[in-house]
């Protein structure tokens, strides 16, 4: 066994090459769990109140979550000052998950709101910042920009009738695209050759 800094170094090669060689044997576990991704992104589609509805189950749980554990932090804070600020945060949070767990529609309502201004603020500096770019890919920072920024605009003004859909779509979507990109991974795994890894 060799040494690098005092830590041992398992013996084996370390380059990119025997990794990819080492997993193209497990390319098709790829390549399902990219397709069913893709599936349950379909499902989501066409699916896209139920979508919605568990979209904010689950980010409500994660609120109650990080509320607990911000209430767990206070206890162990050296200040009342600072107790008192990370309790109420996270009562603050926790409150607001169980509103959401209760009130799924509204719950909704608000986190299309939220996703909107995140959107069109996220848009706005990304455009900002194109124009500060001295070279390089300028255009396609300010199209993402543009981009970005008409899907804020576009779920803002239509909000809050389209509160009960845009969630479960924005999942539906992201489930596709994480879904093709791991199925791309796969099938590269299984077109290289041994001798090219």
């Amino acid at each position: 066994m060799t040494f690098e800094g005092g830590v041992p170094v398992p013996p084996g090669p370390h380059d990119i090459g025997h990794a990819l060689q080492h997993l193209r044997s497990r390319w098709g576990w790829f390549a399902a769990f990219g397709a069913t991704t893709m599936f349950l992104g379909f499902v989501s589609l066409g699916l896209a109140g139920v979508a919605t509805l568990a979209s904010v189950f689950l980010i409500a749980i994660f609120v109650i979550i990080v509320g607990g554990l911000d209430i767990s932090l206070a206890l162990h804070a050296h200040r009342w000052t600072s107790r008192l600020l990370a309790a109420s945060v996270g009562l603050l949070y926790i409150v607001a998950g169980a509103f959401a767990l209760a009130n799924p529609e509204s719950g909704a309502v608000g986190l299309t709101l939220v996703l909107g201004a995140a959107l069109l603020a996220t848009g706005v500096l990304r455009i900002a910042v194109a124009t500060r770019l001295p070279e390089g890919p300028k255009w396609q920072v300010a199209l993402a920009g543009v981009v970005t920024t008409l899907l804020g605009v576009l779920i803002i003004a239509g909000w809050p009738e389209n509160s009960a859909y845009v969630l479960g779509i924005f999942l539906g979507i992201d489930m596709l695209i994480y879904g093709s990109t791991w199925l791309s991974f796969a099938l590269f795994l299984r077109r290289r050759a041994p001798r090219q890894l």
